[in-house]
């Protein structure tokens, strides 16, 4: 029989490696009642990313349909009606107010210009927004987007992804002004002209399949992205140092350095769920700055 103190100490270690698994992996789970909402979904629907193989099955992986192809106009009424009530909230709201002060007054407006300044307009990409329909978080999420859009004359076109969303999701969303993709991209979105990355409360997975496809100073340097505080990340992988890196944050942690954060104030807890942990994030990376042997050193 193994000893009572060597047992405990199995089990601690076994507990401590569970929570930082959970920590660091950013699931998406609803906990309709408890304000650690990280991203809602559907009940019982859990979205995992396809693993990347051969490049004949990415391609099959990524062509879309909505799952749920039920819809009727009553059932687009109602929703367009709760956007319209999300949109107005949050347009009137102090979070809004304090939100697109940081963007045009703070230190954070010098990073936004050296992006926009060449460009007469940048689309959004918006991705793991969920069910509008079915959650408040999401839905002031995408009201957020959509304000941008309206009080930005930087911003152009909007586009949309999620796996999970309907087909009354997808037309509202149409009839919102936004475009709803027919991929499933994963995230690897090749960069040309600077965008913005509209990505709150996604998985790391995402965020890393973003950088990864975009490995380079030139391609980097042309993001903005909105997000899940890489900080935070990094702050998890120290902190349970003993574990193996997770590859699906290896290009996330490696760009850390090169990263200038800037956090959102969600200032009422109306928006706590929807932003908490929220940043705007830029790149700046040398020119001689060898990425890949840095991101293989890890």
């Amino acid at each position: 029989m193994m000893h009572p103190t060597r047992l405990f100490g199995v089990f601690l270690i076994t507990t401590m490696v569970a929570t930082a698994k959970t920590l660091i992996s950013e699931q998406h789970r609803v906990e309709e009642d408890d304000w650690t909402i990280v991203m809602p979904r559907r009940k019982n629907q859990k979205r995992k990313l396809p693993k990347l193989k051969h490049a004949k099955q990415q391609r099959e992986q990524t062509h879309w349909v909505p799952t749920d192809l039920e819809t009727t106009p009553e059932r687009e009424l109602k929703l367009m009606q709760k956007m319209q009530i999300s949109i107005e909230k949050v347009e009137k709201s102090q979070f809004f107010s304090v939100f697109l002060d940081q963007i045009c007054t703070s230190e954070a407006s010098d990073h936004f210009s050296k992006i926009t300044g060449s460009e007469n307009k940048l689309k959004m990409v918006i991705y793991g927004i969920g069910s509008i329909e079915s959650f408040e978080s999401p839905r002031l999420q995408l009201s957020l987007a959509i304000l941008m859009k309206r009080k930005l004359d930087w911003i152009g076109e909007i586009e949309v992804f999620d796996p999970i969303i309907s087909l009354t999701e997808s037309k509202v969303l149409e009839e919102l002004g936004c475009h709803v993709l027919s991929v499933n991209e994963q995230g690897m979105r090749k960069v040309v002209n600077p965008i913005l990355f509209f990505m709150p409360h996604c998985e790391a997975e995402l965020y890393d399949n973003l950088l990864k496809t975009n490995w380079k100073h030139d391609n980097l340097n042309k993001i903005i992205l909105f997000g899940n505080s890489f900080e935070k990340y990094e702050q998890y992988q120290s902190m349970f140092s003993e574990l193996t890196l997770d590859e699906s944050m290896k290009h996330l942690l490696t760009i850390r350095p090169f990263t200038k954060e800037f956090k959102i104030s969600t200032v009422s807890d109306d928006y706590f769920r929807a932003f908490q942990n929220s940043c705007w994030h830029f790149f700046n990376v040398d020119s001689d700055t060898d990425l890949q042997l840095l991101c293989f050193a890890r």
